[in-house]
């Protein structure tokens, strides 16, 4: 009898805790119905059985998905591995009593809040062929390094900050098309004036340099740069530290960094001052550095983007975005390094950027461009081949761009 009670008594909690879990998918997939699409959902391959998309955190990732789930005509679920649920609980457990009461789409997101992310998701690869999974994580997760191998079964997808057009959909309901690097180089001076008559440039691009990378700028400008500090506080005590295994130690050595750098970005890196000051042995600091990159905190300007260790020491430093830059400088931010970081930032996100012998930036292994104000002419780029000047203009001419343009690329 007592055999029986608990059968009856497991198969109840069961019930009801799937109940739950499907009760707090529909509350979420509601809230993302009218919400605009980031560029991303347009570019990821949804075919694909399983599907990671990384990015930081506030970048808009979870909407995504629940805009995928909306439209889906599979009978889906979205799960939080945040959720207390699977603090005891096995994904692939909860997979399969789904999957017997009918669902073959899960959403799984912050997935690298679980313990088991990698083994868990090969299995559910390897044992379901007629389900799609669909999970999400920091920009951190290195999806090679898990303890199963998926890099051969996940069609992996990164989520930037939102770009400068992005921004002006988001706050303006303004669509403006993309724009390649080439269509900017070749053809700026005929696309400008069209664009220009869609927006303010002096007011919109400053509100953009400010506040508008990041899609929760929405939910209040007022409160914005407090959020932004609690994200980042987030990303390296929650997402960061658990994941790279770090000391408490290392972890406030990284917000000390953090702060150093803030005071002096774009930082030419002295990394012996850097261990001096922070005593931190100077593999530590590179590594940081390496580690603040990944998680999308930092920029690391190197003289090449193809196997370079990270114990050779970047060129430069920048803050990942123009944000970043106000929120810990809201009055005294340099407009210098303003500049530059909106260009590293914007471009990198489709393109390769290094360092340049010659100028601040090459593209591609190919471009060349000096990034400034007005008054920069183009002696700066006298003699060089395929050189340009991004400059903090309404328009430009000829090799003269203007430096918002280049937020038109995604």
């Amino acid at each position: 009898m007592l055999f029986v009670e608990t059968i009856l008594y497991f198969c109840f909690f069961n019930l009801t805790v799937m109940n739950t879990l499907i009760e707090k998918s529909e509350r979420k997939s509601k809230l993302a119905v009218d919400k605009r699409k980031r560029y991303l959902f347009e570019q990821i391959d949804w075919t694909q059985r399983l599907i990671v998309i990384l990015g930081y955190r506030g970048a808009g990732k979870t909407t995504l998905i629940l805009q995928y789930l909306s439209n889906s005509s599979e009978k889906g679920i979205y799960l939080s591995m945040d959720d207390f649920y699977f603090e005891t609980q096995r994904l692939v457990e909860t997979v399969d009593l789904l999957y017997k009461n009918g669902y073959r789409l899960f959403l799984i997101d912050e997935v690298h809040r679980y313990l088991w992310w990698s083994k868990d998701l090969k299995q559910l690869y390897d044992d379901y062929e007629d389900i799609q999974v669909i999970a999400t994580g920091s920009s951190i997760l290195d999806i090679s390094k898990g303890n199963a191998d998926l890099s051969r079964r996940a069609a992996t997808y990164y989520l930037k900050g939102l770009s400068f057009r992005e921004y002006l959909s988001f706050q303006k309901g303004i669509n403006l098309p993309t724009l390649s690097l080439v269509d900017i180089l070749n053809n700026h001076h005929e696309i400008v004036p069209d664009l220009l008559d869609t927006f303010s440039y002096k007011t919109d691009f400053q509100n953009y340099l400010e506040f508008g990378y990041y899609p929760f700028f929405l939910e209040s400008k007022n409160t914005y740069f407090q959020k932004l500090q609690e994200t980042i506080n987030l990303v390296i005590e929650t997402d960061i530290a658990p994941f790279e295994d770090l000391q408490h130690t290392t972890t406030r050595t990284m917000k000390k960094l953090l702060f150093v750098l803030s005071e002096s970005v774009p930082f030419t890196p002295n990394i012996n001052k850097l261990s001096e000051k922070l005593e931190a042995p100077r593999n530590t600091i590179l590594r940081i550095l390496d580690i603040m990159q990944n998680a999308q905190i930092l920029h690391l300007l190197r003289t090449s983007v193809k196997g370079i260790s990270y114990l050779k020491k970047p060129e430069k430093i920048f803050l990942h975005n123009t944000n970043f830059i106000y929120m810990f400088s809201p009055k005294q931010a340099n407009i210098g390094n303003v500049r530059e970081t909106f260009f590293i930032n914007q471009l990198s996100a489709i393109h390769s950027i290094s360092a340049a012998k010659y100028g601040d930036f090459m593209v591609d292994d190919t471009y060349v461009f000096e990034v400034g104000g007005a008054s920069k002419t183009n002696e700066q780029i006298r003699g060089i081949p395929n050189a340009y000047l991004a400059l903090h203009i309404e328009a430009g001419n000829s090799k003269r761009i203007p430096l918002w343009l280049f937020g038109m690329l995604y």
